[in-house]
């Protein structure tokens, strides 16, 4: 097989896909991904849900921001819908997964395909990828660019980039401090002061904003 490139979440690991590309010869980048499970080019991330995990994010209001992330970071985005039948899956309406089903397809035109299991979805995964990368010769990317993005859904995303920080809970650091500037400089005991954030979650976001980077500090020990 030609070598192509597949970078995948790394929370992506436990559900066997990666390891059945692995084996079958792909060159696979394990990364925490901001947007997406699975990036095949530039243009094309894949958002992979288990059936049981999509009925969850129904019902726990997961599934539409993480679809309009989807869309909002590569130009064709995909979902893949892995296991068993949708509607034998207890607990929900059938019609509120229709309902679900329909506004992943027509109201973001984000398309669905569906996979039977994990040999099934690294299948797909290696077939799109060979057409990105070998036929369309389109290169690999870490991140999808958001496309259109208002000054307010640009705050909202560096704000998101901080560790453990959702959608949620970006607008609500943005709405306590008022700028994106003082989220950045605002102390343990600031943060912790929105819903949310405990001492851990502030203590590791002032990490990564105040530890020194590693090459910087090389280059200065070098002068």
């Amino acid at each position: 097989m030609e070598k192509i490139k597949i970078i995948a979440d790394h929370r992506e690991i436990p559900s066997g896909v990666v390891k059945r590309l692995f084996e079958a010869g792909v060159e696979v980048e394990t990364r925490q991904l901001e947007v997406g499970d699975y990036i095949v080019s530039a243009e094309v991330g894949v958002e992979r849900k288990s059936t049981k995990d999509f009925v969850q994010s129904i019902l726990d209001r997961r599934l539409m921001e993480q679809v309009k992330l989807l869309k909002e970071s590569f130009p064709r985005p995909l979902m893949i819908l892995e296991g068993e039948d949708l509607f034998t899956i207890r607990g929900i309406h059938p019609n509120a997964i229709r309902g679900a089903l329909l506004a992943v397809a027509v109201d973001f035109c984000v398309p669905i395909l569906w996979s039977k299991d994990e040999n099934d979805t690294a299948a797909f995964l290696i077939v799109l990828a060979k057409r990105e990368q070998l036929e369309r010769e389109r290169p690999i990317a870490i991140r999808g660019e958001r496309k259109g993005l208002t000054l307010e859904e640009k705050q909202r995303y560096v704000v998101e980039g901080l560790p453990g920080v959702s959608a949620v809970l970006a607008q609500r650091l943005l709405e306590h401090f008022g700028t994106v500037e003082r989220v950045m400089t605002a102390s343990e005991r600031e943060l912790q002061q929105v819903r949310g954030i405990g001492e851990e979650k502030a203590r590791e976001i002032r990490e990564v904003l105040t530890t020194p980077y590693p090459k910087s500090q090389q280059k200065r020990f070098e002068l």
